[in-house]
C-alpha cells in the first residue's frame, strides 16, 4: 500500500534558530571584551549577517540606573528607555542600529522573574533552585532576543572576569546552550591579557594559560582566544598559548593597542577571526566589505590639529562617566576634519578657586554634561557664565542644560537665587522644577522621564540651522525641567528656547542667538551618536569651536557686553 506524503508544514518564524557566540573574560577587568564584541559583530554584519549583541552583567541591581558612574561607568538609555549598561552604547555605535533594553540581562532582572513566576504557582510542588530555574530563564531571554531580532547571530558578552561568583549561573547557563543548540550553533570567546614586564621585555602567556583553565574547569573549552597586549603577540607566545589551552594556532588571534577603537575590526579581520568563527559555525560569508568603514575610521587618526574641550563635570575622575560624550565629540570632530583633546575639569575646582576659571580662555570649547545631585553644581553654573561672557562656544547637555539656564537667570535676569528645585527645594526662583509626574513617586529605580520622544525644531532658529529639520527624536533621562512660567522673561534677555516635546509642555533646546555658540538640551543627544552618523549638535559645536580664533571670540563677547 503507497505511503500518503503529508505536505511540508510551513516554515514559522518562530523556528529562526540564529548561531551564538559567547565572549568571556579572563585575567582582568577593562580588557575591551565590549570593544571586542562590538568588532566581531561588526565584521560580521559587513559580511551581510543580521547580527545583534547582549550584554550581561553580574549584578544584582535590576539595571545600571541607580549605580554611581564613578562606580560603573556610564548609564547608557536606549530609546525604549531602558537604563542600561554602557557597552549597549559600544554595540549601537558600532552596528549604526538601535538596540533595546531586551539587550542588556542583568542578575536583578533574572531573579525577579523566577521569583515572580515562584509566586504565581508556577513551580508549584517543586524546590526552585540556580539548576534549572535559574539558568533556564537565562537561556530563555538569549534566545528570546534571538527570536525577535531575527538575527543571524548573536553575540553575548559576560562581564566580569572567569572566577567571579556572581557570573557562574551565567556561564552555566552557555555551558548549557552548547549542549542543547549543538556544537555547531555554538562559538566560545575568551579574551586575555598577555601583560609585559619591562624588566623581562617579553609578554607573558602564563596569566592566559591559568585564566582558561579556570573556564575549562567550569565546563567550557573556548574555541577562539584573544589576547590583549601592548603589542602584537610573538608567534613563539602563539604557539605556546595553542600548546596549552589546546586551541588551534590560527584560533589564537593577538589583539594589540590601535590609535582608535574604531581600528580594532579591521585589526581582528587582518588576524583571521573571521576563519575560525564561520568555519565552526557553518556561516556561508558574502566578501567582507570594509572599504566605507576604513574610510569612516581613517577619519580618527588623519587629524593635523586637535581642538582642545574642556568637560566640566563632576565624575572626571573616570572618564567612562562619560564615555559616549566623549565619542560623540570624537564623531564631531571627525566630520570636521579635526582631532579633539579632552581636557577634564573638576567642577568643585571653580567653587573652590574661582580664579581657575581664567583657565577656560585657554580651550576652544566647553561640555556642561549630564549628573545630578549638589556637589559641584556652583562649579558648572559659574562655568557657564564664564563661557557667555567670553564668547567660548558652550554646550550643555540635560543637567548642564539645566544649569546653564539658571547661570542666566541669576546673571541676566537679575535673580540671584534662582536654582533647581533639585539643589535648593526652597528656592524663591525655581528657574528648574520637578516634572509634574514625579511627584509622588517613592522609588527611583526607573522612573525618571526615559528614553525617546519626539521633538519639534522651532523655524527659524538656531536649532533649526542645525538639525535641518522640524521633527527630531532625542533620549531622556531626568526628573527635572524648565519652569516655563519664566520663559518670557528668558527670551526677552537673549535666551531663546527653541524646541519642545510633549505638545510643548517640555522645553528641548535653548539657544542664546547673540552668542558664537552657545547651545543646550535636555535631551541626550551624545546616546545617538555614531562614528558613521554624528549627532547634528556635536558637530555645529565643534565647528563652532574651530570657525573662530580665541581673539575673534573675545572681539564677540566684547561687543556682546557692550550691548547687553
Amino acid at each position: 500500500m503507497p505511503r500518503t506524503l503529508r505536505a511540508p508544514r510551513p516554515v514559522s518564524a518562530d523556528l529562526h534558530r540564529p548561531k551564538y557566540v559567547f565572549v568571556t573574560g579572563g585575567v582582568m577587568s577593562g580588557l575591551g571584551k565590549g570593544i571586542t564584541t562590538s568588532s566581531l559583530a561588526k565584521l560580521l554584519q559587513l559580511s551581510s549577517l543580521r547580527v545583534t549583541c547582549v550584554k550581561v552583567d553580574p549584578y544584582l541591581n535590576f539595571d545600571a540606573g541607580t549605580m554611581n558612574p564613578i562606580a560603573h561607568g556610564e548609564v547608557f538609555v536606549t530609546d525604549d528607555g531602558g537604563e542600561t549598561d554602557m557597552d549597549i552604547g559600544n554595540y549601537e555605535r558600532f552596528l549604526n542600529e538601535d538596540l533595546s533594553k531586551d539587550n542588556n540581562i542583568t542578575t536583578g532582572q533574572v531573579y525577579r522573574k523566577v521569583i515572580e513566576d515562584e509566586r504565581k504557582g508556577k513551580y508549584l510542588g517543586r524546590c526552585v533552585q540556580i539548576i534549572p530555574h535559574i539558568t533556564d530563564e537565562i537561556k530563555r531571554r538569549i534566545r528570546e532576543l534571538g527570536r525577535n531580532s531575527a538575527a543571524d547571530v548573536v553575540v553575548i558578552e559576560c562581564g566580569g572576569t572567569v572566577g567571579d561568583i556572581e557570573s557562574q549561573p551565567f556561564i552555566e547557563a552557555f555551558r548549557q546552550m552548547r549542549l542543547e543548540d549543538g556544537m555547531q550553533n555554538t562559538f566560545f570567546i575568551h579574551v586575555t591579557l598577555a601583560p609585559q614586564l619591562d624588566a623581562v621585555g617579553e609578554m607573558k602567556t602564563k596569566p592566559t594559560q591559568h585564566s582558561v583553565q579556570e573556564l575549562r574547569r567550569i565546563g567550557i573549552q573556548p574555541d577562539l582566544i584573544i589576547v590583549r597586549g601592548s603589542k602584537a603577540l610573538p608567534k613563539e607566545a602563539r604557539e605556546k598559548i595553542a600548546l596549552f589551552t589546546s586551541v588551534p594556532t590560527d584560533s589564537v588571534i593577538s589583539n594589540p593597542d590601535v590609535d582608535s577603537i574604531y581600528h580594532v575590526p579591521e585589526a581582528l579581520y587582518k588576524e583571521g577571526i573571521l576563519g575560525p568563527v564561520a568555519s565552526h559555525l557553518r556561516l556561508r560569508l558574502r566578501k567582507t566589505d570594509l572599504a566605507s568603514w576604513k574610510r569612516v575610521a581613517s577619519r580618527f587618526s588623519d587629524a593635523s590639529e586637535a581642538m582642545t574641550i574642556a568637560m566640566v563635570g563632576k565624575y572626571v575622575t573616570l572618564m567612562d562617566s562619560y564615555v559616549s560624550v566623549n565619542h560623540a565629540l570624537h564623531h564631531a570632530a571627525a566630520a570636521n576634519g579635526v582631532g579633539v583633546d579632552i581636557r577634564w575639569v573638576e567642577s568643585e575646582d571653580f567653587e573652590k578657586d574661582p580664579s581657575r576659571l581664567m583657565g577656560l580662555d585657554s580651550v576652544d570649547g566647553i561640555v556642561l554634561p549630564q549628573g545630578y545631585g549638589q556637589r559641584g553644581t556652583e562649579g558648572k553654573i559659574a562655568a557657564a557664565n564664564y563661557a557667555r561672557l567670553n564668547g567660548i562656544p558652550l554646550l550643555g547637555l540635560c543637567f548642564g542644560f539645566q544649569l546653564s539656564i539658571v547661570s542666566f537667570a541669576r546673571n541676566v535676569l537679575g535673580l540671584p537665587d534662582a536654582n533647581s528645585t533639585e539643589i535648593n527645594p526652597d528656592t524663591a526662583n525655581p528657574v528648574i522644577d520637578l516634572l509634574p509626574e514625579q511627584r509622588g513617586l517613592d522609588e527611583l529605580g526607573g522612573t525618571m522621564r526615559l528614553g525617546g520622544h519626539d521633538i519639534t525644531v522651532d523655524r527659524p532658529s538656531e536649532a533649526y540651522d542645525v538639525y535641518g529639520t522640524r521633527t527630531i527624536r532625542g533620549r531622556h533621562r531626568h526628573r527635572f525641567e524648565l519652569n516655563q512660567s519664566y520663559m518670557e522673561r528668558f527670551e526677552k534677555a537673549g535666551m531663546r528656547f527653541s524646541a519642545f516635546s510633549d505638545g510643548g509642555r517640555r522645553a528641548e533646546i535653548l539657544e542664546i542667538p547673540a552668542h558664537p555658540f552657545y547651545m543646550g538640551t535636555q535631551f541626550h543627544p551624545e546616546y545617538v551618536s555614531r562614528p558613521e552618523a554624528p549627532e547634528p549638535i556635536f558637530v555645529a559645536f565643534m565647528r563652532a569651536a574651530t570657525k573662530d580664533s580665541r581673539r575673534e571670540r573675545r572681539l564677540k563677547a566684547q561687543v556682546q557686553r557692550a550691548t547687553a
